[in-house]
């Protein structure tokens, strides 16, 4: 499975983005998906992960109600809406995807076995 992620930027606060995460070799709806993301001199942190049946999915709390995951099955991509954007979410963004994440590992990076390349997203204040 190849991921690529892109759509990142420079935006101001407030503002939003959305992220996309093209895949190729195998359908996304079959896999569990996620959205992670790093900054500077800090570990890689779940954002929001979204389970086959696409039902419920998990999103941090620093994000609620401001980052939202979709996937669109007949493109196969994955979608990250980011809205009122904050400084404190710069960082680069990875997409991934599991074929055997079970719930109660869906925020650990460990779980996951693909991951696109990353996309910088920077939050000026």
């Amino acid at each position: 499975v190849q991921l690529q992620a892109y759509g990142g930027g420079l935006v101001q606060t407030g503002g939003s983005l959305r992220l996309s995460c093209a895949a190729s070799g195998r359908a996304l709806r079959s896999l569990t998906t996620a959205w992670f993301r790093q900054a500077p001199g800090k570990g890689r942190e779940v954002v929001v992960a979204l389970k086959v049946n696409n039902n419920n999915p998990y999103t941090a709390d620093s994000v609620k109600g401001r980052f939202t995951i979709s996937r669109d099955n007949a493109k196969n991509t994955l979608y990250l809406q980011m809205n009122n954007l904050k400084p404190d979410d710069t960082a680069v963004y990875y997409c991934a995807a599991g074929g055997s994440v079970i719930t109660s590992s869906m925020t650990n990076p460990d779980a996951y076995n693909y991951w696109g390349q990353g996309t910088l997203v920077t939050v000026s204040s």
